[in-house]
């Protein structure tokens, strides 16, 4: 039997269930309730939009989106946002899924951290987006109820959640620095390590080697 919180009811496919255990056996507790969220808040907000979507699909983006901050499936020469990517359309190809559904995944994925964009693009990609910037960054904490989030919060809380979301950023990316250029991550690695140095966009131009 599936499984509903918040009015919202999770995919009970055998996809679904084999996307979960992965999850679970690759991520900390952390990251698996988290992903377990931005899926519930994609879905409310959905919802609320009159947004026809693909509850498998969402699921999946919403399950992967972190992988690239785990020892398992994180890399050290790309985005994390590109490892989880990765591992989501190689597990939807094993599953027959492929073309425009495993693109719409990967690029859900790949763009989640990229503000404003997603929001433009297919329903899955919006609501990937949708679920982590309410649950991360709050935005959007008014467009659900607050017996959504308490009923939210009571199956998978939050406990100290933003600087251990924080710390798992950290984590994940401190051994890639190069790879924030550019992007919000750079954010968390000027906050807490020493001595990075952000890229620059206008030193980069300048430096080119196109000799005007």
């Amino acid at each position: 039997m599936s499984e509903t919180i918040a009015g919202v009811q999770f995919p009970d496919s055998t996809l679904a269930r084999e996307a979960t255990e992965l999850v679970r056996e690759a991520a900390s507790p952390l990251l698996f309730d988290h992903s377990r969220r931005v899926y519930i808040w994609g879905a409310l907000r959905g919802a609320a939009d009159g947004l026809q979507f693909d509850p498998e699909l969402l699921y999946v983006g919403a399950m992967f989106h972190d992988l690239g901050l785990t020892d398992r499936f994180r890399r050290t020469d790309q985005r994390f946002e590109i490892d989880g990517a990765d591992e989501a359309r190689r597990f939807l190809h094993s599953h027959s899924i492929a073309g425009d559904e495993a693109d719409r995944v990967w690029t859900a994925i790949a763009l989640h951290t990229t503000p404003e964009i997603p929001l433009h693009m297919s329903a899955e990609v919006a609501l990937v987006t949708r679920g982590v910037e309410l649950d991360v960054l709050g935005i959007g904490y008014h467009a659900v109820s607050d017996d959504q989030r308490a009923a939210m919060t009571a199956a998978h809380p939050r406990p100290d959640f933003k600087n251990r979301i924080l710390a798992a950023f950290t984590d994940g990316i401190k051994d890639r620095p190069e790879t924030t250029f550019g992007n919000v991550k750079a954010d968390v690695l000027a906050h807490y390590v020493p001595g990075f140095v952000r890229g620059d966009f206008v030193e980069v131009i300048k430096n080119s080697a196109w000799p005007e």
